[in-house]
């Protein structure tokens, strides 16, 4: 009888790695949110959002439209393009970027209750979907340092396909009324944001830190490595002959590519990963050391207090103390 693979979920508590980067960086992220947002519009139209804090998707499902922000030039946008937006200041969608100010409205998502129509319906013209995501604030910044504010993909992206039925999929989950809609756009919504990390993962013009590493085959490898086995105590050589590197030419590869040295790194990503459990009291202090490759709980201690500047026990009580927890 021919057996069958198996591909077992990882574990999801925190300190045990995936071997899959992405993975467990948005699992670190505990998403909270994922907020819908809809414009359906007639032109001439404009719609100003409000900064945002943390990530923000869209796809223009209809016609075209233009996205106008402070911090670069006018993009535009067309039916099948995608975009992401790392903690953007105000913009603004808008039919054409010389729109009148006066046409300019003001999308506030708590009364417009996630989306906005402007002009008659049977005029309507463009149809932008967009998502906004909520991630826990404590380790948000291991995916915001590494995305530039906005990724495009546009339509004739032969990677882009795949994301239009996602998106297909989740505009029908936007517009029903179905028992678990909050969970189902949710699921969809997370897919949609790994292929776009992907995809920018594979741009022509490398993306910085441990998101532009993946797609270079020995210090890729060697980053999945350590994700894959947090608690291994790797040694440079090791690393290094997973890269098929010398120890020289790996640690100056990693460092050029990622912005730290590999065993610096490795401290930073366990030291993350416990702070998170502290947070959550998942583990106690002796379990954490273990799983993180410390050999005692003093060594784990005192590697905790070297890189987040007090004691595991008192980061632990003090979250608690701040969330409510007796």
């Amino acid at each position: 009888m021919k057996s069958r693979k198996v591909y077992a979920s990882p574990r999801r508590d925190g300190v045990v790695g995936s071997g899959d980067p992405i993975v467990d960086v948005l699992r670190l992220l505990h998403t909270q949110a994922v907020v819908p947002a809809r414009v359906h519009a007639a032109s001439p139209w404009a719609v100003r959002f409000d900064p945002y804090e943390h990530v923000k998707l869209g796809v223009v499902l209809a016609g075209e439209c233009w996205m106008v922000t402070d911090a670069c030039e006018p993009v535009s946008l067309r039916k099948g393009d995608f975009f992401l937006l790392n903690n953007p200041p105000a913009y603004t969608l808008t039919s054409a970027p010389d729109v009148a100010p006066s046409r300019v409205m003001a999308f506030r998502e708590s009364e417009d209750d996630g989306e906005v129509r402007i002009g008659l319906e049977a005029d309507e013209d463009t149809y932008v979907c967009c998502i906004d995501f909520v991630f826990e604030e404590a380790n948000a910044s291991v995916l915001f340092d590494v995305l530039p504010p906005v990724v495009l993909v546009r339509a004739g992206d032969p990677r882009g396909a795949l994301l239009a039925n996602l998106s297909a999929l989740t505009v029908a989950e936007m517009e029903s009324a179905g028992v678990g809609r909050s969970l189902v756009l949710e699921h969809l919504a997370q897919l949609i944001l790994v292929h776009m990390l992907r995809v920018h993962a594979d741009e022509t013009e490398r993306p910085v830190g441990w998101l532009g590493a993946l797609v270079e085959d020995g210090i890729g490898a060697a980053l999945r490595a350590m994700h894959g086995d947090v608690s291994r105590r790797w040694t440079l050589d090791e690393l290094a002959a997973i890269s098929h590197m010398s120890r020289s030419a790996f640690s100056a590869a990693f460092k050029a590519k990622v912005g730290t040295a590999p065993l610096t790194y490795l401290i930073e990503w366990r030291m993350s990963l416990a702070r998170d459990a502290l947070r959550r009291n998942t583990r106690s202090i002796s379990e954490l050391a273990a799983a993180t490759g410390y050999e005692s709980e003093s060594a784990f201690s005192t590697a905790f207090r070297r890189v987040v500047g007090s004691s595991p026990r008192y980061f632990r009580d003090e979250a608690q103390q701040q969330a409510g927890v007796t």
